[in-house]
């Protein structure tokens, strides 16, 4: 929110509660209706932070506790790396996006002030329980969104003190919306003649996962007409099968703790013999497979190329993007800020490996 929208905002608030105070008594004698507001009810509402720190509440939080705080409060909806669940809101990744065709506007990419999302996760969250965290838990989980935008390091802490210190990327990214003094003279009534007979649709909003399949029109699509059989070739003598290598017996303790580890991945990966494609590809057979080449799955470009150059994901590459994603390859649409534990990478890797295709 820009500092004119804010200002705006918290005037309005202001005048709220002003005005309960000094209209309270006049409404009550004319009408028998309400009270005075108290000074304790006023300054509930007046909770909004500006993008110049007024409002900021004494606190601190660090990452590490914000990891925490943000799996028990935030990940059900936003995901444990704030990668998003479902159709709730993204709040990590869509760096550099803005100008592409579908950009992913999250706290990292988009927005331009930090005390937006304080303000909002302080007066809002968590969902249903809105106002329940401590100034301390919302400077935690604000940290942990910065870090999971690659924005702070790990031991990173947030605090009143150091709070507008942090600027977010797309800080620049706004104007302030003057178009009511710089263009009104361009405006004039809409024509409303000569229109168009029919609208037709150019295109569709598949992007958003809002459109559904027009089975009707697959069903009338026509048929493809076959070519005439011709006689097949005789068949090549086979070639003599190729030794099979030894698989290394898996370490089955390893592997119930990698499936555990994994449930912070299941927000956008599926494994197993129902899995789809979701916010990130399958990931059966992925040990030993090509980099970026699940079939049907959208990667980004800098990910399909490592693939094309005959990269794969062995336990070193693996070892490395579980790491860190974003250091192993920059433009990876991921938003997962990576595993911090040696043991937890391990594991992780060992149940892929007994994940078969």
């Amino acid at each position: 929110m820009g500092k004119v929208k804010m200002s705006k905002y918290r005037n309005l608030l202001l005048c709220v509660a002003a005005a309960s105070v000094v209209a309270g008594p006049a409404l009550a004698g004319k009408f028998g209706l309400g009270r005075p507001a108290l000074p304790e009810e006023i300054a509930a509402w007046d909770l909004d932070i500006a993008p110049d720190g007024t409002g900021l509440p004494v606190g601190s939080g660090s990452v590490l506790d914000g990891e925490e705080t943000f799996a028990e409060f935030c990940a059900s909806c936003h995901g444990d790396f704030a990668e998003g669940v479902d159709n709730w809101p993204k709040l990590a990744g869509g760096a550099d996006t803005l100008a592409d065709k579908d950009p992913l506007k999250t706290v990292g990419s988009y927005w331009p002030y930090l005390s937006t999302s304080f303000d909002y996760i302080r007066r809002s969250m968590p969902f249903g329980n809105a106002q329940s965290l401590t100034d301390d838990q919302v400077y935690e989980i604000t940290a942990y969104i910065l870090y999971s935008n690659d924005l702070v390091d790990e031991d990173f802490v947030l605090s009143n003190e150091n709070f507008m210190e942090v600027e977010l990327p797309n800080a620049q990214g706004f104007i302030l919306d003057d178009r009511d003094t710089t263009e009104a003279h361009f405006w004039t009534e809409p024509c409303m003649e000569n229109c168009k007979d029919v609208v037709e649709i150019t295109m569709r909003a598949a992007v958003l996962d809002v459109t559904p399949e027009d089975e009707t029109a697959k069903a009338e699509a026509p048929a493809v007409v076959e070519a005439a059989a011709t006689p097949e070739p005789a068949p090549e003598p086979e070639p003599a099968p190729e030794p099979v290598a030894e698989v290394a017996a898996l370490d089955e303790a390893l592997v119930k703790k990698g499936e555990k580890v994994f449930k912070k991945c299941k927000a956008c990966h599926q494994v197993g013999e129902k899995a789809k494609n979701k916010t990130g590809p399958i990931l059966n057979g992925i040990i030993g497979a090509p980099i970026g080449q699940v079939e049907g799955f959208k990667y980004s470009k800098a990910m399909k190329a490592l693939g094309e150059e005959g990269q794969v994901w062995d336990d070193e590459n693996l070892t490395a993007f579980l790491t860190k994603p974003k250091k192993f390859l920059k433009k990876t649409k991921m938003s997962f800020a990576g595993l911090k534990k040696e043991a937890d990478i391990t594991a992780v890797t060992e149940y892929l490996k007994s994940v078969g295709k």
